[in-house]
């Protein structure tokens, strides 16, 4: 349920983009509406909606998602607050100037900053955040902690490159494309991986 609820505004992101990929006149009619005073001078075209559309309505998921964690005064997780403070930075960049390359970078520089954060905690902090997260699930030898969490810096540092491989250099559908089922199923293949490779360790601790 976490896992969907983390994902809300990817989800939402995609649906929109796909719904008004395909009613470009009714999306166009909306952002105009909606979004004419956000943006600077000038038209927007129906081949520009459906991702202004889109990265308005992801803007709006994540601002409720946290809103809705605060009203029921749950822990808001610091990766909630940095994917916000990103969506709203490059996402308002995206509708402002009405240009898709602002969206396109807004996923690598999430992956840079969560690999930078474990990086930085480790190196100069000397605190191991995957450990810290996973400390209460699993029990593994001590040598295992920094080869896991540099895996993770590693893992975040590729997924940034290969996003800005993908939206540069197919169409933008194909990006939204890999946006919603590439990085998720490179993610599972990931923590699929992860589980295999530490599977013998928990067996040894145990």
């Amino acid at each position: 349920m976490k896992f969907l609820f983390d994902l809300f505004p990817v989800i939402l992101f995609f649906g929109v983009f796909k719904w008004a990929e395909g009613h470009p006149a009714s999306a166009q009619e909306l952002v105009m509406q909606y979004l004419g005073g956000a943006m600077s001078a000038g038209a927007v075209t129906a081949a520009q909606a459906p991702i202004l559309l889109s990265t308005a309505v992801a803007i709006v998921a994540s601002l409720a998602q946290i809103g809705w964690l605060l009203l029921r005064r749950r822990k808001v997780d610091a990766m909630l607050w940095v994917s916000l403070a990103i969506i709203v930075v490059f996402g308002g960049a995206t509708i402002y100037f009405r240009d898709d390359t602002f969206i396109k970078w807004k996923p690598t520089i999430l992956y840079w900053a969560f690999g930078l954060a474990l990086l930085v905690s480790q190196l100069f902090m000397k605190k191991n955040l995957i450990r810290v997260m996973m400390e209460k699930q699993v029990t593994l030898p001590e040598t295992v902690w920094p080869r896991l969490n540099l895996a993770w810096i590693l893992f975040f540092a590729v997924m940034g490159l290969i996003n800005i491989y993908v939206a540069f250099n197919y169409p933008l559908d194909t990006w939204v494309n890999f946006k919603m089922f590439g990085s998720m199923g490179l993610m599972f293949a990931f923590i699929i991986g992860q589980s295999l490779f530490l599977s013998k360790y928990m067996k040894d601790a145990e």
